[in-house]
């Protein structure tokens, strides 16, 4: 069945009576459409909305803000900072969808959304399990990949609905292969082989609890816990011309609680709905590198160890009131947050008799917080029956303080707010501008200094960093192509003040700062066409094509360049044909990106895996009642490189010490995986 303009209404409990979708001229895709994917959960079944891409909001964001996500859940948001919207459409099973509504986001009663927005309205049917296992391994460099994977159990008990997960992000990775550093002639100072490789594993406990009091008023609670634990080696044999060898051992680790406790309340007020919201998060990391270099010609073995424990924390208040007045959808909200960080870090240099001796590093040791409040006011109406208005405006204040060797604090006040207009001209053409101020989110390690032992370089203490602000205005053109399929272009403009990237300090190192104004230039291209028009019926074929164009003045040389590690370009495609009249499906992917290259005082330089990635898959949908599927990755040999030009002194006019050119083969990547119910 394909998707319809409008849907009929339910009347079961829990779920929202009637169709969103006919409110907001959206279209609804019924579980029949998705029957072809035979489909495990919710999650697979919004990945197979044509033109559809999912964007996980609250990851990143300041606080939890309006609602930023393109997905919500029975009408609701979802107000979780560790799980994704991903997260929690995975654990939905997909027999309990009743419809995915896919909406204009303005002529909903949630700040914040605009363009697309996906609705997933579902009941539990009573307790079921799903799981899903990823198993696989490469033949180089790398151990077995063998725990990952998530099991859930999702299930209603009168008033009271729940979710409990437990899984494991289970990654293994690794590679080997040449460097070459070389003088600013190209004359060879050594030739360098190395041997990457490491294992990541995040063990992780999450449960949502839904209760339903009666009279409108419904409740969540969500938990979760996790431990992160990662290792990574490298080993490295580096001649030189002279016949000198050197050996070096290169090992980093790192492991650490995290958790959250959230939770919400809705419930009618005087005439409108009153949300609270509540989010307490938490996260240590244990950090330790060691280097140690040793040479043939019997020279003093040389070497340092870093050590560092982050404590990350953050705490948030929320209110939501909501209401119709004027033939408009108003909503009030407030928020206070609570950032913190804690951070303790320790170097040591190798002595002669083999041992490590701590060295003075005051500069990596001190605390951030910053305290945060926000009021935000919106409206959203219905102008015309194909076009709708929402209009936000408000303002926040913050108040930033270090602690440490360069202890200070700063207050500011901030402008905040958006419009956006949907306009629906046609059943399939639906065209959404919104305008928007922004304030961009600090990462507090930037605050505090901190080595990078590998590369040799040492990032020092800003204690004047303050977050950016920007002006973004984004069209999103979304365009039915009938039975082809469908298509949706996105144009972004940003507009940036106060910057944030590596700008030098006066002591002659560099830190993270504010480097003045920049702009960027986005547009996306999301298409799904099919092959039912040309008689190739269940195949599909997914396009994701971006490009970025970026200016921003170098601080160190004056010049105008992109934005360092961004993305200047990608290009992601995903065919999948599911063969009628069988259990078969099979497909191939071909992804490759291009990032900008790095620039930093005493060196610039680029580190990305390419050319291209191709993967080739086939998958079984009933073995046995399961869902097996065997993919094949880096079909084209895509490699691990890094480049960089290194200076005697500040760039550019300082003559080249250096150039390093890296080239490590990946290899084959082989991934098994197997999802269910029960």
């Amino acid at each position: 069945m394909l998707a319809e303009d409008t849907a009929a209404s339910t009347t079961e409990d829990n779920v929202p009576e009637g169709s969103l979708a006919v409110e907001a001229q959206g279209q609804v895709f019924e579980p029949a459409y998705f029957e072809q994917f035979a489909p495990r959960t919710a999650l697979d079944m919004v990945s197979r909305i044509p033109g559809f891409k999912i964007d996980d909001g609250n990851q990143g964001q300041r606080g939890l803000g309006e609602a930023n996500q393109n997905v919500i859940v029975n009408g609701e948001r979802f107000s979780s900072k560790s799980d994704s919207i991903r997260d929690q459409l995975r654990r939905i099973p997909a027999g309990d969808v009743l419809r995915i509504e896919v909406l204009d986001g303005n002529a909903l009663d949630i700040a914040g959304l605009s363009g697309q927005v996906a609705n997933v309205v579902y009941k539990s049917s009573g307790t079921s399990g799903q799981f899903r296992w990823r198993t696989g391994f490469r033949p180089y460099n790398t151990e077995a990949q063998l725990y990952g994977g998530e099991a859930s159990i999702t299930g209603s008990s009168g008033a009271l609905s729940y979710t409990v997960s437990i899984a494991n992000e289970n990654n293994r990775f690794g590679a080997d292969g040449p460097t070459l550093i070389t003088d600013r002639n190209g004359a060879l100072i050594e030739d360098q082989f190395s041997k990457f490789s490491g294992k990541f594993d995040n063990p992780k406990l999450s449960t949502n609890f839904t209760y339903d009091f009666g009279g409108e008023t419904v409740a969540n609670l969500n938990l979760s816990y996790g431990e992160d634990f990662f290792r990574a080696v490298e080993p490295e044999t580096g001649a030189s011309p002279t016949g000198l060898v050197r050996t070096r051992q290169d090992m980093r680790e790192e492991d650490g609680p995290q958790y959250e406790i959230g939770g919400d309340i809705e419930f009618p007020l005087a005439g409108g709905k009153l949300k609270l919201i509540g989010l307490e998060r938490f996260e240590r990391d244990n950090f330790t590198a060691q280097l140690v270099d040793s040479f043939s010609d019997g020279s003093p073995t040389t070497g340092f160890r870093f050590q560092q424990t982050n404590e990350t924390g953050e705490r948030i208040g929320r209110f939501e009131y909501r209401w119709n007045m004027w033939e408009a959808d108003w909503q009030v909200s407030g928020e206070a947050a609570f950032n913190r960080l804690n951070r303790a870090s320790r170097l040591f240099e190798l002595d002669g008799s083999g041992n490590f001796l701590e060295l003075a590093f005051p500069a990596g040791t001190g605390g951030v917080t910053e305290d945060r409040y926000e009021g935000i006011v919106s409206v959203s109406k219905q102008l015309t029956p194909k076009l709708s208005l929402q209009l936000s405006g408000g303002a926040e204040y913050s108040k930033i303080e270090q602690t440490g060797s360069a202890a200070n604090s700063r207050s500011f006040q901030r402008p905040k707010g958006s419009v956006s207009l949907n306009w629906k001209p046609a059943d399939d053409l639906d065209i959404a501008l919104e305008v928007r101020r922004r304030v961009g989110q600090l990462s507090f390690g930037d605050f505090l200094a901190s080595v990078n032992l590998n590369n040799d370089n040492q990032n020092g203490g800003n204690n004047e960093l303050q977050p950016d602000q920007s002006w973004n205005v984004e069209l999103e053109v979304n365009k039915g192509l009938g039975a082809w399929g469908s298509a949706k272009l996105q144009l972004r403009q940003a507009w940036f003040e106060d910057f944030v990237d590596f700008f030098p300090l006066a002591s002659g190192g560099e830190a993270r700062g504010n480097i003045g104004n920049a702009k960027r230039f986005h547009v996306e291209l999301n298409t799904t066409l099919k092959g039912e028009p040309i008689g190739f019926n269940g195949a599909r074929l997914e396009i994701k094509a971006v490009k970025r164009w970026m200016d921003v003045t170098d601080p160190f040389t004056g010049e105008t360049r992109p934005f360092s590690f961004d993305l200047n370009d990608l290009l992601e495609i995903d065919f999948r044909h599911d063969i009628p009249g069988s259990d078969f499906a099979w497909g191939s992917g071909l992804f490759t990106a291009n990032n900008a290259p790095y620039s930093r005082r005493f060196e610039q330089g680029r580190d990305w895996e390419g050319p291209a990635f191709m993967n080739v898959f086939i998958e079984h949908k009933d073995v046995f009642g399961l869902t097996v599927q065997a993919l094949v990755g880096n079909v084209l040999g895509a490699r691990n490189k890094f480049e960089r030009t290194v200076y005697t002194g500040d760039r550019p006019n300082a003559p080249i010490a250096f150039q390093e050119a890296r080239s490590r083969r990946i290899g084959p990547i082989f991934r098994f995986s197997v999802s269910g119910n029960f």
